[in-house]
């Protein structure tokens, strides 16, 4: 990174000083925080609202020693949750699931839950855009891959077909996000490419 005095900056990463001009590795972000600062800078550039969406919790128990530090002891989860994301771009209604796998040959089935792909299925009879976005953490790569994909792909494995996605599989038919600076995962450039 050049600062505005024309001096090249380091990164401090975990502990020990890296050029930033040299590959982006452990950046020591997760795929979340990289997509919610994604989401940050689309709202501010006036691009897309996206955000993610909150899980419902119902809170039993909570101990009050003082009104500022309260401490919820007990909640549960009131429903499963649909997708991590969802917002408008374009006019269009986006939804999306985010998951990072330290996988670095498969992305595991069983991180998907039937009630997120039936949501996905949802959102496509209604033409909204819904997609899944994978980190595979230890390769530093990011694949979206297209709602109608990932379904097709759920449905061979409920009757009988693989447990995982290969992820040659993914690299082939997924799309490589790049990552940028600001746009960390700017997952829109894929669905401009796909959808408009």
């Amino acid at each position: 990174m050049n600062y505005p005095n024309g001096r090249k900056g380091t990164a401090q990463v975990l502990g020990k000083q890296e050029d930033s001009n040299q590959k982006f590795s452990n950046r020591g972000m997760t795929l979340e925080n990289d997509i919610n600062a994604t989401n940050d800078y689309y709202l501010a550039a006036e691009l897309a609202v996206i955000h993610k969406k909150p899980t419902p919790v119902q809170i039993v128990k909570v101990n009050y020693p003082k009104r500022s530090a309260a401490v919820i002891t007990e909640a549960y989860f009131k429903q499963p949750s649909t997708t991590d994301y969802n917002g408008v771009y374009r006019g269009r209604y986006i939804d999306f699931e985010a998951k990072e796998t330290k996988n670095k040959t498969s992305f595991p089935l069983k991180n998907i839950h039937p009630h997120q792909v039936e949501h996905m299925k949802s959102v496509i009879r209604q033409n909204g855009i819904s997609f899944l976005l994978i980190r595979f953490s230890q390769l530093e790569e990011t694949y979206y891959v297209t709602g109608d994909l990932l379904i097709s792909l759920w449905e061979e494995h409920l009757q009988g077909g693989k447990k995982s996605i290969p992820y040659s599989f993914i690299k082939e038919h997924g799309r490589l996000i790049p990552f940028h600076y600001q746009k960390r995962v700017d997952y829109l450039t894929i669905i401009d490419q796909l959808h408009f």
